[in-house]
């Protein structure tokens, strides 16, 4: 599976490919950041982050785009550009038909270091770590895209699994439901 993940912002959109399966070695493909002028307006910026993650996806070709699943934050000015960021990833990947997965920060924490409440040091170490990389991916927004997408692999069979019964499970009470 190859996973574009996205950390979105307005001024720095880490971003980060990465291929594998859950159980085995991972292999990082490319990171690296989309950037746009803090003092640009807001359409540029959005416009500037979609060329970025087109052409990312261009290059890559991934299967899923995992997206760092925006939170509530006591800035709401920095939640809206995370918000907006977040959007043109989604919208790109689904322009394209490609699948999205929205994981929260604890989730990709708790996935790549053991802990939701880990630090972006420790994050950046276990990722370095993960990928059998010589230094921690530089900035840290590039760190954490590369987390998002190795969450969302060595989540995804078990994600699967849980859907698989669910609509089962579905299927069989609707089953009942008209034999009735």
């Amino acid at each position: 599976m190859r996973v574009l993940g996205v950390d979105p912002g307005l001024t720095r959109c880490g971003i980060g490919v990465v291929e594998g399966v859950a159980g085995r070695p991972l292999t990082m493909l490319g990171v690296g950041v989309v950037r746009t002028a803090a003092a640009a307006d807001i359409g540029v910026r959005l416009v500037g982050i979609e060329r970025g993650i087109e052409e990312w996806m261009d290059r890559f070709s991934p299967e899923l785009v995992a997206v760092e699943r925006v939170f509530s934050q006591h800035n709401v000015r920095t939640v809206m550009g995370t918000a907006q960021a977040s959007a043109v990833a989604m919208l790109c990947a689904s322009r394209r038909g490609i699948p999205v997965a929205l994981h929260t920060p604890s989730e990709v924490k708790a996935a790549v270091t053991g802990s939701g409440r880990a630090d972006k040091a420790q994050v950046g170490a276990m990722v370095t770590r993960l990928l059998r990389l010589s230094a921690p991916p530089k900035p840290a927004d590039a760190a954490d895209a590369l987390a998002l997408a190795i969450c969302h692999i060595w989540r995804a069979p078990a994600q699967n699994r849980l859907q698989q019964a669910v609509a089962l499970h579905t299927a069989q009470h609707a089953s009942k439901g008209r034999t009735r």
